[in-house]
C-alpha cells in the first residue's frame, strides 16, 4: 500500500485538521468531528446536515457552505458517524427553523441519523429524514436493505440547500429534497477496487480485464463481473439500467452528473460524458445542466458513475442559485 498518510488510526484527525487549515469558510471541531460554516446558520433559516463515513471526498465536508450544507459529520473510513456527533452538530446549527437530515440508505447511517433525530427531539429540535437511496444497479447489497445512496446525494444537498437559503421552511424543505431523489437514478461502474488505509489491500480481486458493473461506492459487488469494455458499451449499459428505472420523453431537461470514482482521470470522464450525451440527444432529452469529476469517491477506486436527474423548472432554478462551499462554487 502506498498512500500519503502518517498512520492509519490517524487518518481522519488528519485530513480533518487540514481542511480547517485549507477553507477558512468552515469550522472544524476535531474532537466531536463537525464541520459546520464558519458564519454559523442564520436565525430562521431551515439547516441541513448530513454525513456518512469518510473516503467519499469531497462528499459530505466538501458541501458545506452557502447554499448548500450547514453541517457535516465525517465517520471514520467507510463508516458511519455515531449518533452523539450528529446531535451535536444539529444543536450547533439549528437557527430555530428546524433540522433536515440527509441520509444515504446504508444500515449503519439510518439508524444512527434515526437514533439523533429521536435525540435531537428529545432536546426540543424539530427534525426531518430525508433518505437518498438512487442507485439502480442493486435491490440490496452488502451496506443496505433496498437501495443504496450514492450520487443524488449531491443533487439533494445542491437543490433544498439552495430552497433554504432562500428561506422556505422545513417542511418545503424536506419535501424539495425528497423530490430530487425520486427524480434521480445512479449506476456505476469499477475498473479497480480501492484500499482503505486500515486494510492496506484492495477490498476486493479484479484483473485488469475485468470490471465491476453495477459496483457500491464501498466496492459492494454490483450486478456482474465481466470483461472490460470500451466507455460507449459501459455507458450504454449504466444509461439502460437508469431509463428502465426511470424513463425520460423527449423534451425532458436533466441534470447529469459523470463522477469520478477517486482515481480517474479526467479525461476519461469527458469521454464517458461525451457518450452519456449521445445517448440522451438521440432521445431528445436536454442535458440543461452538468457536473463531470470527482463528487463522490471510493478513495482510489477508478471507475464511474452517472447520476441523471429528471429535473422540472422549479429544480433547475434552484440549481442555479448561488452556492460557495469547497467543492461547488458559482454565482456566489
Amino acid at each position: 500500500m502506498k498512500k500519503l498518510i502518517n498512520a492509519p488510526e490517524a487518518v481522519l484527525a488528519d485530513a480533518l485538521s487540514g481542511v480547517a487549515a485549507a477553507h477558512s469558510g468552515l469550522n472544524v471541531d476535531t474532537e466531536n468531528k463537525v464541520i459546520t460554516r464558519t458564519a454559523g446558520t442564520r436565525a430562521g433559516k431551515v439547516a441541513l446536515l448530513s454525513g456518512g463515513g469518510s473516503g467519499h471526498e469531497p462528499l459530505h465536508g466538501g458541501f458545506v457552505g452557502l447554499g448548500m450544507l450547514d453541517a457535516a459529520c465525517p465517520g471514520e473510513v467507510f463508516t458511519s458517524p455515531v449518533p452523539g456527533q450528529m446531535l451535536t452538530a444539529a444543536q450547533a446549527v439549528d437557527g430555530g427553523a428546524g433540522v433536515v437530515f440527509i441520509v444515504k440508505n446504508y444500515t449503519g447511517d439510518v439508524l444512527n441519523f434515526q437514533m439523533a433525530a429521536e435525540l435531537a427531539a428529545e432536546e426540543g429540535l424539530s427534525v426531518e429524514t430525508v433518505l437518498v437511496d438512487d442507485d439502480v444497479a442493486v435491490r440490496d447489497s452488502t451496506y443496505t436493505a433496498g437501495r443504496r445512496g450514492t450520487g443524488a446525494t449531491v443533487f439533494v444537498e445542491k437543490i433544498a440547500g439552495a430552497l433554504a437559503e432562500q428561506g422556505a421552511d422545513l417542511a418545503a424543505v424536506a419535501e424539495m429534497a425528497k423530490r430530487v431523489n425520486a427524480s434521480s437514478r445512479s449506476f456505476a461502474v469499477a475498473l479497480t477496487a480501492c484500499t482503505t488505509p486500515a486494510s492496506g489491500k484492495p477490498g476486493f480481486d479484479l484483473s485488469e480485464h475485468e470490471m465491476e458493473v453495477g459496483v457500491g461506492i464501498h466496492g459492494e459487488p454490483g450486478r456482474r463481473r465481466e470483461k472490460l469494455r470500451p466507455a460507449k458499451e459501459i455507458v450504454a449499459t449504466a444509461l439502460d439500467a437508469i431509463l428502465d428505472d426511470q424513463p425520460l420523453a423527449a423534451g425532458d431537461d436533466a441534470i447529469v452528473m459523470v463522477n469520478g470514482l477517486g482515481a480517474t482521470p479526467l479525461i476519461e470522464l469527458y469521454v464517458v460524458f461525451n457518450e452519456v450525451a449521445q445517448v440522451l440527444a438521440a432521445k431528445n432529452v436536454t442535458i440543461a445542466r452538468s457536473l463531470v469529476g470527482n463528487y463522490v469517491t471510493s478513495l482510489d477506486m477508478a471507475g464511474v458513475s452517472i447520476t441523471v436527474c429528471k429535473a422540472d423548472a422549479d429544480m433547475l432554478a434552484l440549481w442555479d442559485a448561488p452556492v460557495n462551499t469547497p467543492a461547488l462554487r458559482w454565482g456566489a
